[in-house]
């Protein structure tokens, strides 16, 4: 769903806390609290910092350390997470200093939003947890319902969606209660995205217009874009895309209207995602580019995230492999980034997802590939069956045998640039055409050129012909200079070479084939990797029969 849509809950700007004040200041307070329900940030600040200038401590200090916060959530609201904490520290230090409990909880209230927008979640949930113990104690029914709203919100992130809708109902009765209309739409949007997420859509649709009832009730221009962006994303999944691309460009224009950036990137993901699915890629790839970078302008990791993913499922569809494999890259880079963060199931299950996708794409790619050569077809899976079962006997790290297959699928990609000719020729090949042969590793690695790898595929691509005598190609490297990954894989190729039909010989028994590379263990191969080989030649075909169906041992490997 939409990359940031359950945003926390605190006495921002738009349900300001300020009591009452005199004159202009009142005024001015006011106006910041209506100019931030409609989005306008930067004139909320400006209005709230003009109160702060017209206020003279003691009687105002309480009244203070609430426009603060309300400053302080602006600048999260904008990225500005240093200013936010900068503003927050001060509202914090006044309510310390003159032992307002009910301030100071709010200031942990604030400051846990913003440690939720920079994916710091365990952080952010201890202060919700600190400030909801105080509202309780100090019998703050508001507080209490937004600690309660928030909690929510993370239970949702990680992946507990029924506890979340119970926390949303309590924190709704809550507000209810206080007759607090202003606080309800934003918790019906994470109320609706809970069920949206279950996919229980007739319910979501239902608790998103209530909501959007509410915002226009209140003047909530901010949380509708939000409201919309998620029902949007509940259409998409219903394939009502029509529905869907008139919602996302409704929100578009008003957002460009108020630079609301991350509305703007949540409304250009969900109109590209729309047009790839109608087939017009042109303005498929023109949104996502642009809401890429409007959410990295952001610093909004999870939404650059899945703009990426969709990204990567664009340019499969217009079989642009490499982009493809950069946009599934750059995903998995910040999925990786936020999972760092904090274990979020939500993250870990979009990850699990993402590294499926990505070797679905490699798998096919590398079918592709060898589609060239009826000779070799499954040649790759099959090297990256035997590779792996040597890797995992000398590295049992599950995460790096994932990214090791993807290498071994792709060890043969630079063939791309290799004649069909040179390739299905039954003879002895000439010295120019060995010489294009030989080409395919460095020609595979600038295909791959650009794509950052979690793990570091391409020696795998470039090396897995070098010999350990240092007579191999293409750079003549010897002994340990050869990558330790490049060296099993070498293995596994000529192993599954030799044990197949060529266009020049019938493939050697397996007992035959290990016995010539048992006479070139120590000149082609690695004599301490060949012995390891030795040993689990005779599981090879129990293995390859295994590894036709389901992957097991290579699927733990992406969880």
């Amino acid at each position: 769903m939409a990359a940031d849509p359950s945003a926390p809950n605190g006495d921002g700007a738009v349900n300001a806390s300020v009591k009452p004040l005199s004159g202009l200041a009142d005024a001015l307070v006011e106006e910041a609290r209506v100019a931030a329900a409609a989005g306008h940030r930067e004139l909320a600040r400006r209005r709230f910092e003009s109160a702060l200038y017209l206020m003279r401590p003691p009687p105002q200090v309480g009244e203070a350390a609430a426009i603060f916060r309300n400053i302080g959530n602006l600048y999260f609201e904008d990225g500005d997470f240093a200013a936010g904490e900068d503003c927050l520290a001060v509202a914090t230090a006044i309510a310390e200093a003159t032992g307002d409990r009910s301030a100071l909880a709010r200031s942990k209230n604030a400051l846990a939003i913003g440690y939720w927008m920079r994916g710091r979640i365990d952080d952010a949930e201890r202060l919700y947890a600190e400030a909801g113990r105080e509202a309780a104690a100090i019998g703050d029914v508001k507080l209490l319902a937004m600690v309660e709203q928030n909690l929510g919100t993370i239970a949702s992130m990680h992946g507990d969606l029924t506890r979340a809708i119970k926390h949303y109902e309590r924190s709704l009765n809550g507000y209810r209660e206080l007759g607090l209309d202003e606080q309800v739409g934003n918790l019906l949007n994470n109320m609706g995205l809970a069920h949206a997420h279950l996919m229980q859509w007739e319910e979501a649709e239902r608790i998103y217009l209530e909501a959007l009832a509410m915002c226009a009730a209140c003047g909530d221009v901010r949380t509708s874009f939000m409201i919309e962006i998620n029902r949007a994303e509940a259409q998409i999944g219903r394939r009502r895309l029509a529905d869907a691309q008139v919602i996302s460009q409704r929100v578009l224009r008003r957002a460009r209207a108020l630079n609301d950036v991350r509305a703007i990137a949540g409304a250009q993901k969900n109109l590209g995602v729309v047009a790839r699915e109608q087939g017009t890629l042109d303005t498929a790839e023109h949104y996502l580019g642009e809401a890429f970078a409007s959410a990295s302008t952001r610093e909004d990791l999870l939404l650059a995230a899945e703009v990426a993913r969709e990204q990567a499922e664009l340019y499969s569809v217009m079989r642009r492999e490499r982009q493809t494999l950069q946009a599934l890259n750059t995903s998995h880079r910040l999925f990786s980034e936020l999972r760092a963060q904090r274990d979020l199931a939500d993250v870990a299950r979009r990850m699990r997802g993402l590294e499926q996708r990505f070797y679905d794409i490699v798998s096919a790619w590398a079918r592709s590939i060898e589609s060239k050569d009826p000779y070799t077809l499954g040649h790759c899976e099959r090297v990256a069956d035997y590779a792996c079962a040597i890797f995992r006997a000398i590295d049992t790290d599950q995460s790096t045998l994932f990214w090791f297959r993807i290498g071994a699928l792709l060890h043969d990609v630079g063939k791309i640039n290799v004649s069909t000719d040179v390739l299905n020729k039954p003879g002895k090949l000439t010295p120019e055409e060995r010489a294009q042969m030989e080409s395919h590793p460095v020609a595979g690695v600038e295909l791959l050129k650009g794509v950052e790898f979690p793990w570091d595929v391409l020696p795998m691509v470039r090396s897995h012909h070098e010999r350990w005598d240092g007579r191999g190609y293409p750079d003549r490297l010897t002994g340990e200079e050869i990558p330790l990954n490049a060296r099993v894989l070498a293995l596994a190729d000529v192993f599954d070479a030799l044990t197949t039909d060529r266009p020049y010989r019938p493939a050697f028994a397996p007992e035959e084939a290990l016995r010539m590379m048992r006479e070139d263990a120590g000149r082609s191969f690695d004599p301490t990797l060949f012995a390891v080989f030795e040993r689990l030649v005779p599981t090879f075909q129990g293995f390859v029969a295994a590894a036709s169906g389901a992957r097991p041992e290579v699927k733990q490997a992406a969880a």
